[in-house]
């Protein structure tokens, strides 16, 4: 069955590495060291995801775990590095994505997300409105690799899962779309994402991204 849509993850997929300046900032601001920081920033993550805390909720949640008084000022400082950290852009993928609409392709973004952080993405990437369909995780109270959000993803695309090619950087979220019977792929780099479609059988029937 033909290809009809491929679907991209947001964050390490769409975008690059996490900005530095952001995290450094953030580390900053908690006084703490990295490895402890990323211990307590991604034991809540998703629940912020699945829409279970906003941004500013998140952040008042970690900082107590961190053993610091609450503080508003540097909850709302927190809250928006962490937005700008995740707003970088990956041009190569970008420009594939283009490419695949132009052959005729629907493209969609599922990501898990939070509020602040897509509220940043809306202000600064215009680029994210040349998908058809766009899926945010906190919107819905679901999120990868929960099978609702393929579903509903799919059911927004109007595709059938062997018809959908899925990327992601995350293999939990690729082995959950492939148990959907979805095309799916663990993205690294725009090489190996090359290599990968080739060896799937793809290199004739899309375009490969450059």
């Amino acid at each position: 069955m033909a290809l009809r849509a491929v679907v991209f993850d947001y964050g390490m997929v769409l975008t690059g590495l996490p900005d530095p300046e952001a995290h450094a900032a953030m580390l900053r601001i908690v006084g703490m060291p990295a490895d402890r920081f990323e211990t307590l920033y991604w034991a809540d993550r998703h629940a912020y995801d699945e829409g279970k805390l906003t941004g500013i909720q998140f952040w008042q949640k970690l900082l107590p775990k961190a053993g610091m008084p609450e503080n508003q000022k540097m909850v709302d400082e927190l809250n928006q590095w962490d937005a700008l950290m995740w707003t970088t852009q990956n041009h190569a993928m970008l420009a594939w994505q283009q490419h695949l609409q132009q052959h005729g392709l629907l493209t969609a973004i599922l990501s898990n997300m939070g509020d602040n952080v897509l509220a940043r993405i809306e202000r600064e990437s215009d680029w994210i409105h040349r998908f058809d369909v766009l899926v945010w995780s906190f919107q819905l109270h679901m999120a990868k690799p929960d099978p609702a959000i393929y579903h509903y993803t799919l059911q927004k695309l109007g595709t059938l899962p062997e018809e959908t090619l899925f990327l992601d950087d995350r293999l939990i979220n690729v082995e959950a779309a492939q148990a959907l019977g979805m095309k799916a792929i663990q993205f690294s780099n725009i090489d190996k994402l090359r290599a990968d479609l080739i060896a799937a059988g793809f290199g004739e029937s899309l375009p490969l991204p450059a």
